[in-house]
């Protein structure tokens, strides 16, 4: 005779055994103009649970009301912190580099505060460098590592569309891996992905487990001449083979975040609840055709 026992234990096993499954992350920069507590009031309402913080947000809610009273409001909404804006310029050789190493130090323990253990850092120099330069590279990453290493937070190196420096996929995980630094890893944007140089072969390069945050967006339907920072499409809404791309990803075993991050004016500036529903009705249509394609 099976017992409830038995049956609850076969339930929790099999539960154990099932496949993580991306979530739905909103990223504050696409509300940029609703503030801290808007911009997660609208994710919240709107059903999304995972958000990405940014420290124009994050200093102004600090400023007047504390960091107790933020992780209030994250715990009230049903919000979990995943990840937070890091610094420019701590891979590549650049003069502002020591003050990119002093704020990457200040915003590692405000976020880590706030529960945030992954910082986003791109590279999106346009100066000219050197093979030598990416040696260079390595050291820096190291650094950066050490510095985040008393928080247990990440350096997540971004590689950005239109960089000199650090524009690929290929480039981003070459850094990675030969810094060796269990605090430096690299992350993916699916925007940078499809509009820059990097090649849909290339996800074959990746190693299991070893992208740890992924951007969440779509390429117009414009003439690449034409795009630049900003130009980034609801994912659904543009020519990128999201399906796909989330399809390779997670046979490289990421099922984490999918943050969304956008710049357009009309989202920044919308109703943050209107905004997170249309995001969320069409990134999860996005997230749902991958899932078929498994």
């Amino acid at each position: 005779m099976i017992t409830r026992r038995a049956i609850l234990a076969s339930s929790a096993m099999m539960a154990a055994q099932a496949p993580k499954q991306m979530s739905l992350c909103l990223h504050q920069t696409t509300l940029a103009a609703a503030g801290f507590r808007r911009s997660l009031e609208g994710a919240s309402k709107a059903g999304i649970k995972l958000v990405e913080l940014i420290p124009q947000h994050v200093d102004e809610f600090v400023k007047s009301d504390g960091i107790p009273a933020a992780r209030r409001l994250l715990a009230d909404l049903g919000l979990t912190a995943v990840s937070g804006s890091g610094v420019r310029g701590l891979f590549e050789p650049n003069p502002g580099r020591a003050k990119a190493l002093e704020d990457l130090k200040v915003r590692a323990e405000l976020f880590s505060q706030l529960g945030v253990d992954r910082l986003v850092c791109p590279c999106g120099t346009t100066e000219k460098y050197t093979l030598d330069d990416y040696k260079r590279a390595v050291d820096h990453a190291r650094e950066a590592g050490e510095i985040v290493k008393p928080f247990r937070a990440t350096v997540m190196l971004e590689f950005m569309r239109g960089s000199t420096f650090i524009g690929t996929l290929p480039t981003a995980l070459q850094i990675t891996r030969q810094a060796a630094h269990p605090f430096v890893k690299p992350m993916f944007d699916c925007y940078h992905f499809w509009a820059g140089l990097s090649k849909f072969e290339d996800l074959d390069l990746l190693h299991d487990g070893e992208i740890h945050h992924v951007h969440f967006q779509d390429v117009p339907r414009i003439p690449r001449e034409l795009l630049d920072g900003a130009t980034r499409d609801i994912p659904g809404d543009g020519v990128s083979p999201l399906p796909a791309i989330l399809r390779a990803l997670h046979k490289k075993g990421y099922n984490g975040p999918l943050s969304v991050e956008l710049f357009y004016p009309h989202l920044q500036k919308g109703d943050p609840y209107e905004v997170c529903t249309e995001i969320r009705r069409k990134a999860e249509g996005v997230m749902a055709r991958a899932a078929q394609m498994r």
